[in-house]
């Protein structure tokens, strides 16, 4: 059975989210990040870094939140995607791990960085439900998650991007993101 590793309040709620959307059977192993659980020789194993989420899949191990996104996808989706489609849908789980996310989380960026991310993405909403069209994705879990921690966090104002508002709305109500996500709120 797969693995994932993380801790309260952390980046494995992401990876939670879309093992349920997947209907993936996952044992999800909490570590104490106060104890320093996560930089406990037996845990450095799966990730040297130190750091959650992490999964260990058979005998695969893998962290980076992004990166496990787009393994769970390749492995455990059922849509097969050509070359070209495969670099898309990586294209929107980078852009918000690299992109999107110190955009508007980091103070110092978000002045500069908010209406250049956000205009681009409500004019994608306002055109059609998901980063990729009408289907639901990894990239949706990816970007979702980033965009629904704004209102949980930082309670921005972002009545300039109703588009962005109601995909936001449209994440949180679908059952596994309650399941994970949230549960946080």
């Amino acid at each position: 059975m797969l693995k994932l590793y993380g801790g309260a309040r952390s980046r494995a709620s992401i990876i939670q989210w879309y093992l349920d959307e997947l209907g993936i059977t996952y044992e999800f192993v909490m570590l104490d990040m106060q104890a320093g659980e996560h930089i406990q020789p037996e845990y450095l194993k799966i990730n040297p870094i130190g750091k959650v989420p992490a999964i260990v899949d058979g005998d695969f191990q893998l962290w980076e939140s992004g990166a496990i996104l787009l393994y769970l996808a390749d492995k455990y989706s059922k849509t097969q995607l050509s070359p070209e489609e495969r670099a898309v849908l990586s294209q929107w789980v980078l852009f918000a791990n690299a992109t999107l996310g110190p955009g508007i989380f980091i103070e110092a960026n978000r002045e500069r960085e908010m209406s250049r991310l956000l205009t681009p993405l409500n004019d994608v909403f306002g055109q059609q439900p998901f980063l990729l069209g009408n289907e639901f994705s990894v990239a949706d879990v990816a970007v979702g998650s980033i965009l629904s921690y704004i209102p949980m966090m930082l309670k921005l104002d972002l009545s300039s991007y109703p588009a962005v508002l109601d995909y936001i709305k449209r994440m949180s109500e679908r059952p596994a993101f309650q399941k994970s996500i949230g549960k946080r709120a």
